[in-house]
């Protein structure tokens, strides 16, 4: 194993936030700190004040400091179909796990010598409701819509991106999660829940689905991912045909709509639809009104997922690429990602729990503590931010522990994998 050179925190740091300043950088958020002119996501503005101190706000880790050229696809010589599991590695994984190993499914792929990849697992095949992470698959949805829609006019997508709005309806009934308004005039954030009658460009929805995680939101984008296939070369149409379209759509109709487009961006991309499925929406009117099917995952399908990505594979290099920058994680890290030990690296992160608790004497039901079901999944990709890259590997965590804290569980493991990580290349 090649030896590596390791880099001080504080120069590190420093080294990063001159780049910061270099780039003259005009926005800080989910999508990388230089994105706001670019996307037009109005709170990015509100983060670059932040950072110079112009307004109240938190400051960011030097690991989500990077500029939009330092997000790219690195690519990812392996092939998970044919990848043999490392013995030892994986050995190690499920010895991290300890006596609640069956309760894990966990895949590892390490990029940092790139020519020597590495695949580890431990219940890879580990099959169960990914939660939010299928978000993930509700924004590659769109960015397939969009391909099929221009095929070979990114300036068109970009342009659809940021300046077609979306005017919140009831299909964000029942969602959760607040997001942030920006005011970029009068320097005014506001936090809350989407209402309806709330219009924000496609990127803003985009954002708020992945970066917060918002339910709602993630129901707007798939109701435009609904539009986009039932319009086809017509869309985007006006706010009058799609609502006349959603009001006189039969639900049979809405749900093969809604499924052949979530099908497609799985079966079109070589990923397998027995091991990677999202069957409904996010919300509770959005189900109500579509239907919908079983929802699910496994580690080694997700990974297969990072990968292509990665390859540039997942719809086309542009798509991939603006999903990896979507999910580049600048809001605060949570879960899996939340680990010191992360806060000088670049984290692409989403994460989905589903939790419930039945009565049970002595046990004290809490968030992240199920005792009926206490389901968490974390996908991560890791990179050193300076070139050459030190460290660069892709996390799948899935796990159903019951009566214990999976978030702070999720955040241990990723402490133990970074440290095995080191060690490997050292």
């Amino acid at each position: 194993m090649k030896t590596l050179k390791k880099i001080p925190k504080r120069s590190l740091f420093l080294a990063t936030f001159c780049v910061f300043l270099l780039a003259q950088v005009t926005g800080i958020g989910a999508y990388p700190i230089d994105g706001y002119d670019y996307t037009g996501i109005k709170r990015l503005d509100y983060y670059e004040l932040a950072q110079r101190g112009e307004v109240k706000g938190r400051q960011l880790t030097s690991g989500a400091m990077l500029p939009m050229e330092q997000i790219h696809l690195r690519g990812a010589a392996i092939d998970l179909d044919s990848a043999q599991p490392d013995p030892a590695v994986s050995k190690a994984l499920k010895g991290f796990l300890g006596n609640q190993a069956a309760r894990y499914g966990v895949a590892l792929v390490d990029l940092s010598d790139p020519d020597q990849p590495l695949y580890a697992g431990f219940n890879d095949d580990y099959k169960a409701n990914v939660g939010s992470v299928g978000k993930i698959l509700v924004a590659a949805a769109l960015y397939q819509q969009l391909a099929e829609r221009f095929p070979n006019d990114i300036e068109a997508r970009v342009n659809l991106l940021k300046t077609k709005p979306i005017t919140a309806d009831r299909f964000i009934e029942r969602g959760n999660h607040e997001v942030r308004f920006w005011d970029v005039d009068k320097r005014k954030l506001t936090h809350r829940k989407l209402q309806i009658g709330d219009t924000a460009s496609v990127w803003e929805y985009l954002d708020w689905t992945l970066s917060v995680s918002s339910n709602s939101a993630a129901a707007m984008v798939l109701r435009e991912v609904i539009l986009m296939r039932h319009f086809g070369a017509a869309y985007p149409v006006s706010q009058a045909e799609e609502s006349e379209f959603l009001a006189n759509a039969s639900t049979s109709a809405l749900r093969t709509l809604m499924l052949d487009s979530l099908g497609e961006v799985v079966e079109s991309n070589g990923l397998n639809p027995d091991h990677l499925k999202q069957g409904s929406f996010f919300t509770r009117h959005g189900k109500n009104r579509t239907g919908g099917e079983a929802s699910y995952g496994t580690p080694k399908e997700l990974m297969k997922l990072l990968v292509r990505m990665e390859q540039g594979q997942l719809v086309d290099e542009f798509s991939s690429q603006d999903l990896k920058r979507m999910l580049y994680m600048t809001e605060r890290r949570i879960r899996y990602a939340s680990h010191p030990a992360l806060n000088d690296y670049a984290v692409y992160f989403k994460s989905g729990s589903l939790y419930s608790c039945k009565p049970e004497a002595g046990f004290t039901c809490g968030k992240y503590k199920g005792n009926k079901r206490n389901q968490l999944a974390s996908v991560a990709i890791v990179e050193s931010p300076t070139e050459p890259q030190e460290l660069r590997y892709m996390v799948v965590v899935m796990s159903n522990v019951l009566k214990v804290n999976s978030a702070v569980a999720h955040q241990t493991l990723a402490l133990r994998i970074h440290r095995m990580i080191e060690a490997r290349h050292e």
